[in-house]
């Protein structure tokens, strides 16, 4: 699961949406970003804070979708 950086609340990642996905690579076995396609991210915090989790959709490296 990747973790994403800037966003404290699943809303604000939800207000991201049209701008670029700030995230944070949490995987020991390799790169987990796509930049088309969906994946679960967690946040505010990948290792210390794990307040909310979502699925998020990115075209180009721009989020399109949060679920």
């Amino acid at each position: 699961m990747m973790g994403v950086s800037g966003y404290k609340t699943k809303k604000e990642l939800k207000a991201a949406v049209g701008t670029r996905l700030s995230y944070v690579e949490t995987s020991l076995f390799g790169d987990e970003y796509n930049p088309n396609g969906k994946m679960c991210v967690v946040g505010p915090c990948a290792y210390t804070s794990r307040k909310w989790f979502a699925e998020v959709t990115v075209q180009n490296g721009i989020i399109v979708r949060v679920t």
